[in-house]
């Protein structure tokens, strides 16, 4: 699902909001994570999951073409960790593929 799937599913569900107000709903939440996650904020969302964010700590690289050593600086990325009822939601919907057959 892409952000203007979201923003049309949202729109189709909430026929008294307008697309443009829509748009907005959802520019406005995500912005808000972002900027929570930027300030080293934890987001949980009760039964969806949880962001957070993890440190990389620098490292010693190669570049592929030359085979000289680059040093990799430390970065600080984004972590999800899905909530229990959304990994429970997501392993009943999925058919079941018989390891023998592959169907």
């Amino acid at each position: 699902m892409t952000r203007s799937d979201l923003v049309n599913q949202l729109a189709e569900r909430f026929s008294q909001l307008t697309q443009r107000d829509t748009e907005f709903a959802v520019k406005t939440i995500l912005d808000a994570m972002s900027d929570a996650l930027a300030r080293g904020h934890r987001i949980e969302i009760r039964g969806f999951g949880s962001f957070s964010i993890n440190r990389r700590p620098p490292r010693q690289g190669r570049n592929p073409r030359s085979g000289e050593k680059v040093t990799i600086p430390e970065k600080l990325v984004p972590h999800f960790k899905p909530g229990k009822a959304l990994r429970e939601s997501v392993d009943e919907k999925l058919p079941v593929i018989d390891a023998d057959t592959g169907v």
